[in-house]
């Protein structure tokens, strides 16, 4: 799911700018047709660019809010993680509020329309028809000087959801799980051939990177090709109100997308093994399929690295991980 294409949100005088100002237009428009000059009555005529300026107010503003109010998703629609996700990083019953009152506003002003249309029509008097253009004006204005502080907080609220990461839910997923640093992106870089920016410095990570790979599975002249999608997750599994918003953007991920977890020891100890170990054993609260890689094997000793295997069941080879990957996927 992507929320790039999140619509900005405006504050209320702008709509009603955008509104006011395609009404002008709209009455210069009809003033041109033939339609409109061949009137006689100066009463027929004022009603008539009355009722074209009222609706082209009407349809700009309901315009602009059923384009915001589609551009954010459903939440009752949204997969576990971004519903999740969004109620960890936006108030989630103020956000809702907010675009309910949005809709009740776009609803209102089409019943003011409708209202003042049919009393505008029966004005008999140049003062009715001047009286009835400005009192929708002014109830108009009103309902949408109410939705100052909401249009604010939708605002905030997509700028905090644009910075989502985008994940394809429904994608066969692995996360890469380790301590900052201990070669995670370098091995998605293997895995994907996708070369993420890399850090030389610890719990730098400002994101998730995401990348994909392609394997042919099934019995030969059978085969079909499938996406997997890898997730290279930071942060150390603290407590969840201790996490950072990355962290928790992570932790999240791992909890509600990932199908499988590659664990990464690191024996050149960037962190020491204790704290890798004990992380591992926090990454196995996840109740995941799990495969354990050790990083840097060609840099360490041969008798290091078979101990370390043989304790862990762990593999070295990216080659050799791909296949155990697609095993494990079941795919």
């Amino acid at each position: 799911m992507n929320f790039q294409g999140l619509q900005r949100v405006e504050d209320a005088q702008t709509y009603l700018d955008t509104s006011f100002r395609a009404g002008r237009e709209a009455v210069d428009n009809h003033r041109m047709q033939k339609e409109y000059r061949s009137q006689r009555s100066r009463i027929e005529k004022s009603k008539n660019i009355e009722l074209v300026r009222m609706s082209a107010i009407r349809a700009s503003l309901t315009k602009s809010l059923s384009r915001l109010l589609t551009s954010f998703p459903n939440t009752t629609a949204l997969p576990v993680f971004y519903h999740e996700l969004l109620k960890t990083t936006i108030d989630y019953y103020p956000f809702k509020k907010a675009l309910a009152t949005c809709n009740w506003a776009r609803e209102r002003i089409n019943g003011f329309h409708e209202f003042y249309s049919k009393k505008l029509k029966g004005s008999r008097e140049m003062s009715g028809i001047t009286r009835v253009r400005k009192e929708f004006f002014g109830r108009v204005s009103s309902i949408m000087y109410q939705l100052e502080k909401p249009l604010k907080f939708l605002e905030y609220s997509r700028k905090t959801m644009k910075e989502f990461p985008t994940i394809k839910t429904e994608t066969p997923t692995i996360s890469l799980v380790g301590f900052p640093n201990i070669g995670k992106t370098t091995l998605l870089f293997k895995l994907t051939s996708s070369k993420p920016e890399i850090s030389n410095y610890a719990f730098t990570t400002t994101k998730i990177n995401v990348s994909y790979f392609k394997e042919k599975v099934g019995k030969k002249g059978e085969e079909t090709e499938k996406k997997i999608q890898v997730l290279d997750t930071p942060g150390t599994l603290n407590r969840f109100d201790k996490m950072n918003m990355v962290e928790k953007q992570a932790y999240l991920a791992m909890k509600y997308c990932s199908d499988l977890f590659v664990y990464i020891f690191d024996l050149t100890e960037p962190f020491p093994l204790k704290e890798q170990e004990k992380l591992f054993r926090e990454t196995k609260k996840f109740d995941k399929k799990m495969i354990v890689y050790l990083s840097k094997a060609d840099i360490l000793p041969a008798e290091k690295i078979q101990e370390f295997a043989k304790k862990y069941n762990a593999i070295w080879d990216a080659e050799e991980l791909k296949q155990k990957i697609i095993d494990n996927l079941n795919l």
